[in-house]
């Protein structure tokens, strides 16, 4: 990059006027710091982030899928890897010091960044203490394209061994659409009458797409 002029440069671009005037090419050419033969650190930039559509399929793409694109050698993948896990641990540390709504763009955020790029569906569970903290975020089904098989049993065991108050449930919808399906209405009923058995509150259910997340407890469907 010593092409550029000084303050175009991204390193001294961030220094400057901070990190949220630079480009997402520019935060990942910091991360990269050299290109390769005939492609600047700029372009190899701009081509992972076209490789993963963006900045959210970065943040999930798994290790095989990072060693396809050429110029990611070990070092590089290990720090957008350590990248990727701080940023989830800000998120889950926040959870976790402070009832889930006192921070709803935290709840948000982190289950964008855990399910929106996600090629299968997932169903993933909050478990929240009686001051509705963070205990656990669980994975708890995976399935197709198109659906997952969701056992309400399974998900009472489970906050019956953590102790659980109340659950946060999310599941993201591959297609990228998050609009709930009426399956995804029916499932929220039998878990919530599931949990009350055991007096465990479903708080919400957050359908999670790219770009875009909807909440049962705002559509009024819990």
């Amino acid at each position: 990059m010593k092409h550029l002029p000084p303050d175009a440069r991204p390193r001294e671009k961030l220094l400057a006027q901070g990190p949220a005037a630079l480009a997402d090419a520019e935060l990942v050419a910091l991360l990269l710091r050299t290109g390769l033969k005939g492609t600047s650190v700029l372009q190899l930039a701009q081509q992972v982030l076209d490789a993963f559509g963006g900045v959210a399929g970065l943040l999930h793409a798994e290790s095989a899928d990072l060693k396809r694109i050429k110029g990611l050698g070990p070092a590089k993948r290990a720090e957008l890897a350590a990248v990727v896990e701080l940023a989830r641990r800000s998120l889950q540390q926040r959870l976790a010091d402070r009832p889930a709504f006192d921070s709803p763009h935290a709840v948000r955020d982190y289950l964008q960044l855990q399910l929106a790029a996600r090629e299968h569906e997932v169903f993933a569970v909050l478990f929240l203490d009686a001051q509705q903290r963070l205990l656990r975020f669980d994975e708890m089904f995976r399935g197709t394209l198109t659906q997952t098989s969701v056992y309400p049993r399974e998900v009472v065991r489970r906050a019956l061994a953590l102790n659980a108050g109340a659950v946060i449930l999310a599941h993201n919808h591959p297609s990228g659409v998050a609009e709930p399906s009426r399956a995804d209405e029916f499932l929220t009923q039998s878990l919530k009458s599931a949990l009350a058995l055991v007096d465990v509150r479903v708080l919400d259910h957050f359908v999670v797409g790219r770009g875009q997340i909807v909440s049962f407890a705002e559509r009024g469907l819990l």
